[in-house]
């Protein structure tokens, strides 16, 4: 009896059915407890238990063809790379509720900076991913398991076509749940329901190579297709904004306001103001109470990029890691043609987020990064330099530019975790959910707040006020979904896919010192920047590529589009997650055909901007405009 026992602990079969069981348990796990799917009904749930066997069954079969020597070594090479890669997810989903794209890993310089966020985001229950690797190993040492004696060709072939089997079922069902699902390339969260983690990643490679390719097949033809929509849109409105000019010839100062969300703004907590310095502010200058970052993957590159050429942020990865080296017809370029010096501060590694290439690319003179700063552990947490000895070391070096300029200020002390080192930053006490990242967030808001109104201090003593504007914008969102029960608490409402996309809208406020401001109610977002701020300093482009209009025209289209295809407009809110309506004055779901114009124009315009960056578009521009003179 022992010797039966002891035998069948050897077989190599039985050692890959105990292991690939090990695997499909944890990740069957991870998606029903470490991610939000959203499973609507028994198929759903049936998919997403058959998901991950035929990936799996995929991936560790392929150690099967390795010679009998190496084959152990393949076998667990194998499992720990389909062990990490859902792990990753798990980690990244905490905070960005989202799944890895390969664009995304290309961004591996930031992963060294992220500090005390990534160990934020470990859990201990995160034992459980591991566990079953140090199980595997010591059965291979211990009982010296040889896979690959009773691994004939006929039981290969079995494992392969049972791969195949269980993903021709997957697919399926897949299609029948969701028609076209594998054209909705931004909804990586169907995507990861309906065909599981692992599958998804190998869709995710293939389309990065199918977009890799467009940029070597990009013709002129596809640059006149998008110059066609985007002129015909703005054709429907009018040619310049009430301001035009109003600026004319001032330094531009802008300031992105790392992780702020405009529900911040005239709120209290404890009985103290979260905001004070931009609630005082706002009162005195054009504020935008329903403005909305257009974010993805990026964050706040993705919030540059946009800015800085009114074109969207991809739906994989970023623009400033994966298309650094396009042509770009941007604001600090366009600036410089104009007698402008275009710079960027910020206190961080200047490789992060590729930005030393990238601002070069974009037309920037200089960036000041954490080379040129006195960074040290008492000014210095989370990220980098604290945002108020971060205004402190660049007011110098902003007096020394010449003039005009055109000078962008990146914070981020208010990121997170949202971390505060010492009691000096504490200026207001933390909120009472339970949820320490929703609890420390208002004081890191309450920090940068203070330092925004040191640099206004600083700008008025050192004779740069006067002849400067001053945008304001929010970067991207603070608090993700994976917080919704905190934020409930603190709104005192439920967050519905409504109000979760009405807590995208971030702060716009722009200042221009001796013009009287006022409450702008229009709907806009980052996307509509670069136009308002040209405009503003009566700089006027023909024949450019940006899919924002100026704030300040009266006829312009009361709306904006978001990187997953939700839409926000003065009298509707569509969400793409679930395909929802909603009135929003009142915030009733309405019929979803309402919305379906609406959602109509999002994927026309979402993809004319992925041509231009996927194809590099812009580089045949100056033909472009040639051709149109002749």
């Amino acid at each position: 009896m022992f010797n039966q026992k002891e035998n069948l602990l050897t077989k190599g079969w039985f050692f890959f059915v105990i292991a690939a069981f090990f695997l499909w348990a944890k990740t069957y796990y991870a998606l029903q407890t470490s991610f939000t799917l959203d499973i609507e009904n028994g198929i759903q749930q049936f998919i997403l238990i058959i998901t991950p066997v035929s990936s799996l069954l995929f991936f560790l079969g392929l150690s099967l063809f390795f010679s009998p020597k190496r084959r152990n070594k393949a076998f667990m090479t194998i499992y720990f790379l389909l062990s990490f890669t859902l792990y990753a997810n798990v980690v990244y989903y905490r905070f960005f509720n989202d799944f890895i794209t390969l664009p995304v890993l290309m961004q591996y310089k930031n992963f060294g900076d992220l500090g005390g966020s990534a160990k934020a985001l470990i859990q201990p229950i995160d034992f459980l991913y591991w566990i079953d690797i140090v199980v595997l190993i010591t059965w291979l040492v211990v009982k010296k398991t040889k896979p690959t004696i009773t691994f004939r060709k006929r039981t290969v072939a079995m494992i392969f076509a049972a791969s195949l089997g269980f993903a021709a079922v997957n697919v399926s069902l897949a299609e029948m749940e969701r028609p076209q699902l594998l054209v909705r390339t931004f909804d990586r969260a169907k995507l990861v329901k309906l065909l599981g983690i692992y599958n998804y990643h190998v869709y995710d490679t293939v389309m990065t190579a199918k977009t890799s390719s467009r940029r070597v097949l990009a013709d002129s033809n596809e640059l006149s297709e998008v110059l066609n929509y985007v002129n015909s849109q703005q054709g429907k409105m009018g040619a310049h904004g009430e301001y035009f000019g109003k600026a004319k010839g001032k330094n531009v100062v802008l300031v992105s306001l790392e992780s702020t969300q405009n529900f911040v703004i005239d709120r209290k907590l404890h009985d103290q103001e979260i905001t004070p310095f931009l609630n005082d502010l706002k009162e005195d200058s054009f504020y935008f109470d329903n403005f909305y970052h257009n974010t993805g993957q990026g964050k706040t590159s993705d919030s540059e990029f946009i800015i800085d050429n009114s074109l969207y942020g991809l739906p994989r990865g970023a623009v400033f890691t994966t298309n650094a080296s396009n042509e770009f017809n941007a604001t600090p370029e366009i600036l410089k043609g104009n007698g402008y010096t275009p710079v960027s501060f910020h206190g961080n590694h200047a490789s992060f987020w590729n930005r030393d290439v990238m601002y070069q690319s974009l037309g920037y003179d200089h960036y000041f990064s954490k080379r040129e700063y006195n960074v040290t552990d008492e000014n210095s947490v989370n990220y980098g330099l604290k945002d108020i000895p971060f205004f402190e070391q660049s007011m110098p070096k902003l007096k020394g530019l010449d003039q005009p300029y055109y000078a962008k200020f990146l914070t981020m002390t208010n990121h997170y975790p949202y971390i505060t080192n010492n009691e000096n930053m504490e200026m207001i006490e933390p909120a009472e959910t339970g949820d320490g990242s929703v609890d420390r967030y208002f004081q890191t808001v309450r920090y940068e707040d203070e330092s925004i109104k040191k640099f206004f201090q600083m700008m008025k003593e050192q004779g740069e006020y006067e002849d400067t504007i001053f945008v304001l914008y929010g970067d991207h969102y603070g608090i993700s979904e994976n917080h919704n029960e905190a934020m409930s608490e603190i709104l005192g409402k439920e967050i519905r896919p409504f109000e979760h996309i009405q807590l995208q809208k971030v702060p716009l406020i722009i200042h221009i010192p001796g013009m009287e401001g006022k409450q702008m109610d229009t709907v806009g977002g980052q996307i509509d920047l670069k136009p308002t701020i040209l405009h503003l300093l009566g700089i006027e482009q023909e024949n450019d590529v940006q899919f924002g209009t100026d704030l300040f025209k009266k006829d312009r289209e009361n709306a904006t589009i978001f990187r997953d295809g939700s839409v926000v407009t003065d009298e509707y809110v569509y969400s793409d997650e679930g395909d929802l309506c909603y009135d929003k004055s009142t915030g009733e779901e309405i019929d979803s055909k309402t919305c379906a114009p609406l959602k109509e124009k999002a994927e026309t315009e979402l993809n004319y901007s992925d041509k231009v960056v996927y194809g590099d578009l812009l580089k045949f521009l100056d033909s472009e405009k040639e051709e149109n003179k002749q």
